[in-house]
Protein backbone atom coordinates (compact mmCIF):
# COMPACT_ATOMS: atom_id res chain seq x y z
CA UNK A 1 0.00 0.00 0.00
CA UNK A 2 1.08 3.55 -0.73
CA UNK A 3 -0.65 6.64 0.68
CA UNK A 4 0.11 10.11 -0.60
CA UNK A 5 -1.36 13.44 0.47
CA UNK A 6 -2.00 15.61 -2.59
CA UNK A 7 -3.72 18.58 -0.94
CA UNK A 8 -4.48 19.99 2.48
CA UNK A 9 -6.77 22.70 3.84
CA UNK A 10 -6.32 23.22 7.56
CA UNK A 11 -6.33 19.70 9.01
CA UNK A 12 -8.41 18.30 6.12
CA UNK A 13 -6.45 16.16 3.67
CA UNK A 14 -7.02 15.00 0.10
CA UNK A 15 -5.01 11.92 -0.71
CA UNK A 16 -4.55 8.83 -2.85
CA UNK A 17 -4.51 5.33 -1.47
CA UNK A 18 -2.77 2.89 -3.83
CA UNK A 19 -4.06 -0.66 -3.31
CA UNK A 20 -3.88 -3.94 -5.29
CA UNK A 21 -7.35 -3.41 -6.79
CA UNK A 22 -6.98 0.25 -7.65
CA UNK A 23 -6.36 3.80 -6.48
CA UNK A 24 -8.77 5.27 -3.94
CA UNK A 25 -9.08 9.04 -3.76
CA UNK A 26 -9.58 10.28 -0.22
CA UNK A 27 -11.49 11.41 1.72
CA UNK A 28 -13.57 8.34 0.93
CA UNK A 29 -16.84 6.86 2.17
CA UNK A 30 -17.06 3.05 1.98
CA UNK A 31 -20.57 1.57 1.77
CA UNK A 32 -21.02 -1.39 4.10
CA UNK A 33 -21.39 -4.75 2.37
CA UNK A 34 -21.29 -6.96 5.47
CA UNK A 35 -22.02 -10.29 3.77
CA UNK A 36 -20.15 -9.50 0.53
CA UNK A 37 -23.07 -7.41 -0.73
CA UNK A 38 -24.24 -3.85 -0.23
CA UNK A 39 -27.89 -4.45 0.56
CA UNK A 40 -30.21 -4.11 -2.46
CA UNK A 41 -27.41 -2.87 -4.75
CA UNK A 42 -25.35 -4.57 -7.49
CA UNK A 43 -21.61 -3.99 -7.97
CA UNK A 44 -21.91 -2.24 -11.34
CA UNK A 45 -24.52 0.13 -9.87
CA UNK A 46 -22.16 1.10 -7.06
CA UNK A 47 -19.30 1.59 -9.48
CA UNK A 48 -21.51 3.76 -11.68
CA UNK A 49 -22.21 6.19 -8.84
CA UNK A 50 -18.53 6.52 -8.02
CA UNK A 51 -18.06 4.10 -5.12
CA UNK A 52 -14.33 3.39 -4.87
CA UNK A 53 -14.11 0.90 -2.01
CA UNK A 54 -16.50 -1.20 0.06
CA UNK A 55 -16.42 -2.86 3.47
CA UNK A 56 -17.05 -6.56 4.13
CA UNK A 57 -17.14 -8.21 7.55
CA UNK A 58 -14.77 -11.09 8.26
CA UNK A 59 -16.77 -12.21 11.32
CA UNK A 60 -19.98 -12.72 9.33
CA UNK A 61 -18.20 -14.23 6.33
CA UNK A 62 -16.49 -16.70 8.66
CA UNK A 63 -19.94 -17.84 9.81
CA UNK A 64 -21.33 -18.01 6.28
CA UNK A 65 -20.36 -19.02 3.69
CA UNK A 66 -16.95 -19.64 5.31
CA UNK A 67 -13.48 -18.50 4.26
CA UNK A 68 -12.81 -21.80 2.46
CA UNK A 69 -15.72 -21.19 0.10
CA UNK A 70 -14.52 -17.64 -0.61
CA UNK A 71 -10.97 -18.90 -1.19
CA UNK A 72 -12.25 -21.43 -3.73
CA UNK A 73 -13.85 -18.53 -5.61
CA UNK A 74 -10.39 -16.85 -5.73
CA UNK A 75 -11.02 -14.41 -2.90
CA UNK A 76 -13.63 -11.79 -2.12
CA UNK A 77 -13.34 -9.71 -5.29
CA UNK A 78 -14.11 -12.64 -7.56
CA UNK A 79 -16.70 -14.06 -5.15
CA UNK A 80 -18.85 -10.91 -5.23
CA UNK A 81 -17.79 -9.59 -8.65
CA UNK A 82 -16.41 -6.35 -7.21
CA UNK A 83 -13.37 -5.10 -9.12
CA UNK A 84 -12.28 -2.31 -6.79
CA UNK A 85 -10.65 -2.37 -3.32
CA UNK A 86 -12.25 -4.08 -0.31
CA UNK A 87 -11.65 -3.57 3.41
CA UNK A 88 -12.70 -6.24 5.90
CA UNK A 89 -13.68 -5.42 9.46
CA UNK A 90 -12.40 -8.06 11.87
CA UNK A 91 -15.55 -8.50 13.93
CA UNK A 92 -14.52 -6.42 16.92
CA UNK A 93 -17.78 -4.48 16.79
CA UNK A 94 -19.78 -7.73 16.59
CA UNK A 95 -17.96 -8.92 19.71
CA UNK A 96 -19.24 -5.72 21.35
CA UNK A 97 -22.79 -5.89 19.98
CA UNK A 98 -23.27 -9.62 20.70
CA UNK A 99 -22.28 -9.25 24.36
CA UNK A 100 -24.67 -11.98 25.53
CA UNK A 101 -23.06 -14.51 23.18
CA UNK A 102 -19.38 -13.99 23.95
CA UNK A 103 -16.69 -14.16 26.61
CA UNK A 104 -13.52 -12.08 26.30
CA UNK A 105 -10.18 -13.20 27.73
CA UNK A 106 -6.63 -11.96 27.21
CA UNK A 107 -6.12 -14.81 24.77
CA UNK A 108 -9.12 -14.00 22.55
CA UNK A 109 -12.90 -14.11 22.27
CA UNK A 110 -15.13 -17.13 22.74
CA UNK A 111 -18.48 -16.57 21.08
CA UNK A 112 -21.60 -18.41 20.04
CA UNK A 113 -22.91 -18.00 16.51
CA UNK A 114 -26.16 -15.99 16.40
CA UNK A 115 -27.09 -18.09 13.36
CA UNK A 116 -26.87 -21.70 14.53
CA UNK A 117 -25.46 -21.58 18.08
CA UNK A 118 -22.11 -23.08 17.07
CA UNK A 119 -19.11 -22.12 19.21
CA UNK A 120 -16.07 -20.27 17.88
CA UNK A 121 -12.84 -18.81 19.23
CA UNK A 122 -11.29 -15.69 17.70
CA UNK A 123 -7.72 -14.64 18.47
CA UNK A 124 -5.67 -11.83 16.94
CA UNK A 125 -3.72 -14.47 15.03
CA UNK A 126 -6.75 -16.42 13.79
CA UNK A 127 -8.43 -13.22 12.57
CA UNK A 128 -5.36 -12.27 10.53
CA UNK A 129 -5.28 -15.80 9.07
CA UNK A 130 -8.99 -15.55 8.26
CA UNK A 131 -8.59 -12.20 6.51
CA UNK A 132 -5.54 -13.39 4.59
CA UNK A 133 -7.67 -16.25 3.27
CA UNK A 134 -10.55 -13.90 2.37
CA UNK A 135 -8.08 -11.67 0.52
CA UNK A 136 -9.24 -8.05 0.94
CA UNK A 137 -6.91 -5.15 0.12
CA UNK A 138 -7.11 -3.90 3.73
CA UNK A 139 -7.66 -6.02 6.85
CA UNK A 140 -8.59 -4.72 10.30
CA UNK A 141 -7.17 -6.27 13.46
CA UNK A 142 -9.19 -7.74 16.33
CA UNK A 143 -9.86 -5.18 19.06
CA UNK A 144 -12.12 -4.75 22.08
CA UNK A 145 -14.87 -2.13 21.88
CA UNK A 146 -16.48 -0.85 25.07
CA UNK A 147 -19.97 0.53 25.58
CA UNK A 148 -20.95 4.11 26.32
CA UNK A 149 -20.94 5.17 29.07
CA UNK A 150 -17.90 3.27 30.31
CA UNK A 151 -15.84 3.58 33.48
CA UNK A 152 -12.22 4.67 33.21
CA UNK A 153 -10.94 1.33 34.51
CA UNK A 154 -13.00 -0.68 32.01
CA UNK A 155 -11.89 1.56 29.13
CA UNK A 156 -8.23 1.29 30.19
CA UNK A 157 -8.40 -2.50 30.46
CA UNK A 158 -9.96 -2.83 26.99
CA UNK A 159 -7.49 -0.37 25.47
CA UNK A 160 -4.44 -2.16 26.88
CA UNK A 161 -5.84 -5.51 25.76
CA UNK A 162 -6.41 -4.08 22.26
CA UNK A 163 -2.78 -2.90 22.11
CA UNK A 164 -1.56 -6.33 23.19
CA UNK A 165 -3.76 -7.96 20.54
CA UNK A 166 -2.46 -5.47 17.96
CA UNK A 167 1.14 -6.56 18.58
CA UNK A 168 0.14 -10.21 18.18
CA UNK A 169 -1.79 -9.47 14.99
CA UNK A 170 1.16 -7.64 13.43
CA UNK A 171 3.48 -10.54 14.29
CA UNK A 172 1.08 -13.04 12.67
CA UNK A 173 1.05 -11.38 9.23
CA UNK A 174 2.30 -13.45 6.30
CA UNK A 175 0.70 -11.81 3.26
CA UNK A 176 2.81 -8.93 1.96
CA UNK A 177 0.23 -7.70 -0.56
CA UNK A 178 -2.44 -7.16 2.12
CA UNK A 179 -2.43 -3.97 4.18
CA UNK A 180 -3.38 -4.12 7.85
CA UNK A 181 -4.72 -1.25 9.95
CA UNK A 182 -4.37 -0.91 13.70
CA UNK A 183 -7.28 0.40 15.78
CA UNK A 184 -7.17 3.07 18.48
CA UNK A 185 -9.40 2.64 21.55
CA UNK A 186 -9.85 4.44 24.87
CA UNK A 187 -13.53 5.46 24.99
CA UNK A 188 -13.94 9.20 25.75
CA UNK A 189 -10.86 9.48 27.98
CA UNK A 190 -8.22 11.79 26.51
CA UNK A 191 -5.18 10.22 28.17
CA UNK A 192 -6.23 6.70 27.15
CA UNK A 193 -6.74 7.82 23.55
CA UNK A 194 -3.34 9.49 23.40
CA UNK A 195 -1.66 6.41 24.88
CA UNK A 196 -3.50 4.15 22.45
CA UNK A 197 -2.58 6.34 19.46
CA UNK A 198 1.11 6.28 20.35
CA UNK A 199 1.28 2.59 21.25
CA UNK A 200 -0.66 1.43 18.17
CA UNK A 201 1.27 3.66 15.79
CA UNK A 202 4.58 2.32 17.11
CA UNK A 203 3.64 -1.22 16.06
CA UNK A 204 4.07 -0.26 12.40
CA UNK A 205 0.68 -0.80 10.75
CA UNK A 206 -0.04 0.43 7.22
CA UNK A 207 -2.84 2.67 8.45
CA UNK A 208 -4.58 3.60 11.69
CA UNK A 209 -8.27 3.51 12.57
CA UNK A 210 -10.19 5.35 15.27
CA UNK A 211 -12.53 2.79 16.82
CA UNK A 212 -14.96 2.71 19.71
CA UNK A 213 -17.03 5.73 18.66
CA UNK A 214 -20.62 5.96 17.40
CA UNK A 215 -21.67 3.69 20.26
CA UNK A 216 -24.14 6.11 21.83
CA UNK A 217 -22.11 9.22 22.61
CA UNK A 218 -23.41 12.59 21.30
CA UNK A 219 -21.50 14.39 18.53
CA UNK A 220 -20.19 17.10 20.85
CA UNK A 221 -18.39 14.38 22.81
CA UNK A 222 -17.25 12.42 19.75
CA UNK A 223 -15.71 15.24 17.70
CA UNK A 224 -13.12 16.29 20.32
CA UNK A 225 -11.94 12.66 20.55
CA UNK A 226 -11.59 12.48 16.75
CA UNK A 227 -9.66 15.76 16.83
CA UNK A 228 -7.38 14.47 19.60
CA UNK A 229 -6.68 11.18 17.80
CA UNK A 230 -5.89 12.85 14.48
CA UNK A 231 -3.38 15.12 16.21
CA UNK A 232 -1.67 12.11 17.79
CA UNK A 233 -1.57 9.80 14.76
CA UNK A 234 1.20 9.85 12.13
CA UNK A 235 0.64 12.39 9.36
CA UNK A 236 1.89 10.02 6.68
CA UNK A 237 -0.55 7.18 7.43
CA UNK A 238 -4.23 7.04 6.33
CA UNK A 239 -6.75 7.59 9.14
CA UNK A 240 -10.01 5.65 9.19
CA UNK A 241 -12.95 6.56 11.44
CA UNK A 242 -14.94 3.36 11.92
CA UNK A 243 -18.73 3.21 11.79
CA UNK A 244 -19.36 6.97 11.81
CA UNK A 245 -21.37 8.52 9.03
CA UNK A 246 -24.10 11.14 9.21
CA UNK A 247 -23.48 13.85 6.60
CA UNK A 248 -22.57 16.23 9.43
CA UNK A 249 -20.14 13.64 10.85
CA UNK A 250 -18.41 13.31 7.48
CA UNK A 251 -17.90 17.06 7.12
CA UNK A 252 -16.83 17.61 10.72
CA UNK A 253 -14.38 14.71 10.77
CA UNK A 254 -12.85 15.37 7.36
CA UNK A 255 -12.13 18.86 8.71
CA UNK A 256 -10.32 17.22 11.63
CA UNK A 257 -8.09 15.08 9.40
CA UNK A 258 -9.95 11.79 8.79
CA UNK A 259 -9.41 10.13 5.40
CA UNK A 260 -11.73 7.09 5.41
CA UNK A 261 -15.25 6.37 6.66
CA UNK A 262 -17.81 3.58 6.65
CA UNK A 263 -21.37 3.43 7.97
CA UNK A 264 -24.52 1.35 7.50
CA UNK A 265 -26.66 4.50 7.68
CA UNK A 266 -27.36 5.18 3.96
CA UNK A 267 -28.75 1.70 3.25
CA UNK A 268 -30.32 1.18 6.68
CA UNK A 269 -32.24 4.44 6.39
CA UNK A 270 -33.34 3.42 2.89
CA UNK A 271 -34.81 0.17 4.22
CA UNK A 272 -36.74 2.29 6.73
CA UNK A 273 -38.14 4.50 3.93
CA UNK A 274 -35.84 7.48 4.60
CA UNK A 275 -34.05 9.60 1.98
CA UNK A 276 -31.03 11.70 2.98
CA UNK A 277 -31.26 15.10 1.24
CA UNK A 278 -29.94 18.63 1.42
CA UNK A 279 -33.13 19.67 3.23
CA UNK A 280 -32.71 16.89 5.82
CA UNK A 281 -34.01 13.36 6.11
CA UNK A 282 -37.35 12.67 4.38
CA UNK A 283 -39.54 9.81 5.64
CA UNK A 284 -41.33 8.77 2.46
CA UNK A 285 -44.09 6.89 4.28
CA UNK A 286 -45.63 10.17 5.42
CA UNK A 287 -48.94 11.14 3.83
CA UNK A 288 -47.65 14.52 2.64
CA UNK A 289 -45.67 12.79 -0.10
CA UNK A 290 -48.70 11.05 -1.65
CA UNK A 291 -49.13 13.74 -4.31
CA UNK A 292 -45.64 15.25 -4.25
CA UNK A 293 -44.28 14.73 -7.76
CA UNK A 294 -40.94 16.42 -7.17
CA UNK A 295 -37.72 14.37 -7.06
CA UNK A 296 -36.26 13.42 -3.69
CA UNK A 297 -33.68 16.18 -4.09
CA UNK A 298 -33.96 18.86 -6.80
CA UNK A 299 -30.17 19.18 -7.02
CA UNK A 300 -29.34 15.48 -7.14
CA UNK A 301 -28.32 13.78 -10.40
CA UNK A 302 -28.77 10.16 -9.24
CA UNK A 303 -30.96 7.75 -11.20
CA UNK A 304 -33.70 7.88 -8.56
CA UNK A 305 -33.96 11.67 -8.63
CA UNK A 306 -33.73 11.83 -12.43
CA UNK A 307 -36.48 9.33 -13.12
CA UNK A 308 -38.81 8.93 -10.11
CA UNK A 309 -40.96 11.18 -7.93
CA UNK A 310 -41.53 11.35 -4.21
CA UNK A 311 -45.13 10.32 -4.84
CA UNK A 312 -44.08 7.15 -6.64
CA UNK A 313 -41.54 6.19 -3.99
CA UNK A 314 -44.16 6.93 -1.30
CA UNK A 315 -46.46 4.48 -3.10
CA UNK A 316 -43.72 1.83 -3.19
CA UNK A 317 -43.01 2.31 0.52
CA UNK A 318 -46.69 2.08 1.45
CA UNK A 319 -46.99 -1.05 -0.69
CA UNK A 320 -43.89 -2.61 0.93
CA UNK A 321 -42.23 -3.07 -2.45
CA UNK A 322 -38.57 -4.15 -2.60
CA UNK A 323 -37.90 -1.50 -5.23
CA UNK A 324 -38.51 1.21 -2.60
CA UNK A 325 -35.41 0.13 -0.71
CA UNK A 326 -33.43 -0.08 -3.95
CA UNK A 327 -34.36 3.39 -5.17
CA UNK A 328 -33.77 4.98 -1.76
CA UNK A 329 -30.46 3.13 -1.32
CA UNK A 330 -29.40 4.28 -4.78
CA UNK A 331 -30.13 7.90 -3.87
CA UNK A 332 -28.61 7.80 -0.37
CA UNK A 333 -25.38 6.15 -1.50
CA UNK A 334 -25.05 8.54 -4.43
CA UNK A 335 -25.63 11.47 -2.08
CA UNK A 336 -22.88 10.25 0.26
CA UNK A 337 -20.43 9.87 -2.64
CA UNK A 338 -21.30 13.40 -3.75
CA UNK A 339 -20.55 14.73 -0.26
CA UNK A 340 -17.08 13.18 -0.40
CA UNK A 341 -16.39 14.41 -3.94
CA UNK A 342 -17.36 17.93 -2.92
CA UNK A 343 -15.20 17.81 0.21
CA UNK A 344 -12.21 16.61 -1.80
CA UNK A 345 -12.75 19.34 -4.41
CA UNK A 346 -12.95 21.97 -1.68
CA UNK A 347 -9.69 20.78 -0.16
CA UNK A 348 -7.92 20.72 -3.51
CA UNK A 349 -9.24 24.15 -4.50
Amino acid sequence: MKFEIVGQKGEARAGRLHLPHGIVETPVFMPVGTLATVKSMLPHELEGMGVQMILNNAFHLHLRPGADVVAQARELNKFQNWKKPILTDSGGFQVFSLAKLRKITDEGVHFQSPIDGSKHFFTPESVIALEEKLGPDVAMILDEVVAHPCTYDAAAKAMHRSVAWAKRAQAARTRETQSVFGIVQGSLYDDLRVESCQATAEIGFDGLAIGGLSVGEPPDEMYPIVDLCCKNLPQEKPRYLMGVGTPRDLRECVARGVDMFDCVLPTRLARHHVAVTREGNLTLLRARFKTDFAPLDENCACLTCREYSRAYIHHLCRSNEISAARLLSWHNLHYYQEIMRNLRAEILS
